[in-house]
C-alpha cells in the first residue's frame, strides 16, 4: 500500500508539472508567438477594431449550442498593439453591444498577456460590453480597420452586407489598411470594387484553413474561411503544421492595402504588419 501511494503521489507530482508547463509547450509548439519590430509612433492616427455579435456554436437552423463569440487574442492583441502605438481605438460588430468572448479561449493554457491585460482593463471591457455599431461608423476616418476572427464570426461577418459596403468604401478612400485574421477574413467577400467585382478577387489574402477547422471538429459553422475566399476570387494563401493550430501565415497583398493573417498564431504579425503600412502612409 505504501508503494502505491507513493507511486500515485508521484504520479499526481508529474501530472501538476504537466500542467504547469502546458502554456509554455503550447507556447513552443507555435500557439501565439510574438513578432518582433521597432516601435512605432501612431499618435494621432484612428484604428478600428470589428469582431463578432454571435455567441452560440451551433448548426445553421438550431438556437442551442455551445458559448462561442470572438477568440480573445485575435482582439485582444491587435487592439493593444494599436493602442500602445498611440492610436485612438474604437470596437465594433455587425449590430453593435456586447461581442461575447468565447470562454475556452481564456483558459490558463491558452489565454496570452493581452487576455490578461484586458481581463483587468475597464476601458476596453466597456468597449467589448457596449461596442459601436457599424452602421454608423465612417470607415473612411479610419486609419487601420482591424476584423477578428473567432467561430462567431463565422455568423455574422460574411453575411453583413453593410460590412462589405463599409470595407468597399475604405478601401476606395485610398487611406484605410485594410486586415484580419482567422475567420476575420470573412468580413471582405462582400466588398465590391467600382465595377462591382469581389474586391479582394486576385488578391494575396489568408484565413484559417479548412484543415484545422477538420482537425478541431468545427465544421458546424455556416462559413468556412479558406472556402469563401477562394469563391471570392482570392488568391488564398496559408501554411500548413502537423497540425494547423500550430501553423501561421500573413498575406499582404500587391498593392499592400490588405494585410491578413491564418488564425490565432497571426494576431501579433499582423497587427504590426498593418502599422508599419499606416506609418508609411503618412509619410
Amino acid at each position: 500500500m505504501k508503494r502505491l501511494g507513493l507511486i500515485a503521489g508521484s504520479l499526481a507530482v508529474l501530472v501538476g508539472l504537466f500542467v504547469i508547463a502546458l502554456p509554455t509547450l503550447l507556447h513552443t509548439a507555435g500557439l501565439h508567438p510574438t513578432y518582433p519590430g521597432e516601435a512605432i509612433d501612431l499618435s494621432g492616427k484612428r484604428a478600428l477594431v470589428i469582431a463578432t455579435n454571435h455567441g452560440v456554436l451551433n448548426a445553421p437552423g438550431e438556437t442551442t449550442g455551445d458559448p462561442t463569440g470572438v477568440m480573445a487574442s485575435e482582439l485582444t492583441i491587435a487592439y493593444y498593439k494599436f493602442l500602445d502605438a498611440g492610436m485612438e481605438v474604437d470596437v465594433a460588430s455587425v449590430k453593435g453591444g456586447e461581442i461575447p468572448i468565447d470562454p475556452q479561449t481564456l483558459l490558463f493554457m491558452i489565454k496570452t498577456p493581452e487576455d490578461d491585460r484586458f481581463l483587468a482593463d475597464p476601458d476596453l471591457q466597456a468597449k467589448v460590453t457596449n461596442s459601436k455599431r457599424i452602421d454608423d461608423l465612417d470607415f473612411t476616418r479610419y486609419d487601420i480597420i482591424f476584423m477578428s476572427g473567432g467561430w462567431g464570426a463565422a455568423y455574422d461577418l460574411g453575411y453583413s452586407q453593410v460590412l462589405g459596403d463599409k470595407i468597399s468604401d475604405a478601401y476606395a478612400a485610398q487611406t484605410p489598411i485594410i486586415g484580419s485574421v482567422c475567420h476575420g477574413a470573412l468580413g471582405l467577400i462582400n466588398a465590391r470594387d467600382t465595377e462591382g467585382a469581389p474586391l479582394i478577387a486576385g488578391r494575396r489574402i489568408a484565413g484559417v484553413t479548412n484543415k484545422q477547422l477538420e482537425e478541431l471538429g468545427i465544421e458546424v459553422t455556416p462559413m468556412h474561411p479558406e472556402t469563401e475566399l477562394r469563391n471570392a476570387g482570392a488568391v488564398y494563401e496559408s501554411r500548413s503544421a502537423f497540425l494547423d493550430f500550430f501553423a501561421t501565415h500573413v498575406a499582404i497583398d500587391d498593392e499592400r492595402r490588405f494585410v491578413t493573417g491564418q488564425n490565432q498564431n497571426s494576431a501579433h504579425e499582423t497587427a504590426y504588419k498593418m502599422m508599419v503600412l499606416a506609418a508609411e502612409a503618412q509619410q
